[in-house]
């Protein structure tokens, strides 16, 4: 029904109505608008303050970035190309392994009178280290003794008795049957004999068991009964072990793509020298001689077992003991060499860095060999004499700029465009401030060449460089 009122009269009315029924409600009403409207002003002011920080501080850094990693020189380390005796290294894991460990133990029984030896002490091949009571064992060989001399004497009488018997049976003056007979006595006392013989001979020996004594020159280790014992013969328990110090071999592993070279040392009777170093790889314990390899290849593995043996005079290898082999197989003449830190690896081959006399870099392919050290032998792609970069090489690019130590500009250098800019707001103190930005969130080497820089400017007497990550 039309009464006769415009929509704009009747939203009057209408707040008109509520503002006059319920004043409360709508100051509350107001309130949470205003809230929202603030907080909302809040947000929006607060997002574009970070996106144009952030766009700020990036631009600032690549800008001051570019101008260093690309615009200007980079400071780098150099060395030269030289030449040198290279050897061809096999290196591997060994294990000192003794050519004897022998177990002392018992053949006879007895009760232990007497240790003869002090344990970790070198003792020589034949030398006593125990005993075992012989007197039951001596009084044993008496008596084998005794034996034997009785059936010898009864041996004699019979032979003495068949004699006469042949020399009556001639004369028919005894029966045939009597000299048989007869021959057969001289047969039984005559075993009698052998058998005496024998039982002499073990009585013999088990009273040499008495004396336990060394087979080999070694180290003895710690005894492993005491004085008193009662020892039965072939019993589990040692009384000490006696370990061969001298020589020492040091077993190790090739793999089977290294053989061939090897071989051919060896085909050539040429004595393979082998070098054994500390776990670290950094002191090098005794050189030896490669001496036999095994003959046949470890499926599992695909290496060859080798033994290299060491004179060991001076005790540096102990039994059991884990080190690193290098297996000398031959020494390059005169290969061209460089510092291991200039060659870098590229997706398909090794290249250098060439300084040229216009302080630019010529990236180059190269053919690396073995290995020597912090050295690296280069078949292929250098001349001896070339200067080569060998820190900093990981920023460069082919024709880059480059900055040497002994520079004037290295400092300015290695801020790159931004020194320019340094230098026309005139100040060691914003150099220090762009500085301090570039190193923020720098790694790796450019983080220690901008650290050295700062310090080099003496900004950290005056400016907190920013943390680094």
């Amino acid at each position: 029904m039309d009464n006769g009122m415009t929509p704009d009269v009747l939203d009057q009315t209408t707040v008109d109505r509520e503002s006059t029924s319920d004043p409360q409600h709508h100051q509350a009403t107001r309130r949470r608008r205003l809230a929202w409207i603030i907080g909302l002003v809040v947000v929006v002011v607060g997002l574009g303050w970070l996106v144009h920080h952030r766009i700020a501080a990036g631009g600032k850094q690549q800008h001051f970035g570019r101008g260093a990693m690309m615009g200007g020189p980079m400071p780098v380390g150099v060395g030269k190309v030289g030449t040198a005796d290279v050897p061809v290294i096999i290196e591997g894991l060994g294990t000192v392994t003794p050519l004897a460990t022998v177990q002392i133990r018992p053949q006879v029984t007895g009760p232990l009178i007497k240790i003869a030896f002090n344990e970790g002490q070198i003792v020589k091949a034949g030398e006593m280290l125990a005993e075992i009571d012989p007197r039951p064992y001596q009084a044993a060989l008496d008596s084998a003794q005794g034996q034997l001399e009785k059936d010898q004497a009864a041996l004699a009488g019979a032979r003495i008795d068949l004699a006469r018997y042949k020399r009556e049976l001639q004369e028919d003056a005894v029966a045939a049957q009597t000299y048989t007979d007869q021959i057969a006595t001289v047969h039984g006392d005559e075993a009698a004999v052998a058998a005496d013989q024998a039982s002499l001979e073990t009585a013999r020996l088990n009273l040499s068991y008495t004396r336990m004594t060394s087979p080999v020159t070694g180290l003895v280790g710690l005894r492993q009964v005491d004085l008193g014992n009662l020892l039965q013969a072939n019993q589990t328990q040692q009384v000490v072990t006696v370990t061969q110090m001298q020589p020492m071999s040091v077993l190790f592993s090739v793999p089977e793509n290294d053989l061939t070279q090897v071989f051919e040392q060896l085909h050539q009777g040429q004595k393979l020298v082998v070098q054994a170093w500390d776990r670290t790889g950094q002191t090098l314990i005794t050189t030896g001689t490669l001496s036999s390899v095994d003959n046949q290849i470890n499926t599992s593995t695909g290496t060859l077992n080798m033994r290299a043996m060491f004179d060991n005079k001076d005790l540096e290898l102990y039994p059991d003991e884990f080190v690193n082999i290098k297996l000398i197989v031959t020494t390059l003449k005169d290969q061209i060499v460089v510092p291991g830190s200039a060659v870098e690896n590229g997706p398909s081959s090794n290249f250098v860095y060439i300084l040229n006399p216009d302080r630019t870099v010529t990236m180059r392919t190269v053919t690396t060999g073995p290995t020597d050290g912090n050295q690296i032998a280069v078949m292929k792609g250098l001349t001896a004499g070339e200067t080569v970069v060998t820190d900093g090489a990981d920023q460069l690019r082919d024709g880059a700029k480059v900055l040497l130590p002994g520079d004037k500009s290295d400092t300015e250098g290695l801020a790159g465009g931004a020194g320019a800019a340094a230098g026309a707001h005139g100040g060691t103190g914003e150099k220090c401030t762009r500085i301090a930005g570039m190193m923020k969130g720098a790694t790796g080497t450019k983080a220690e060449r901008l650290a050295r820089m700062y310090a080099r400017l003496g900004c950290s007497s005056g400016q907190k460089p920013a943390a680094t990550s």
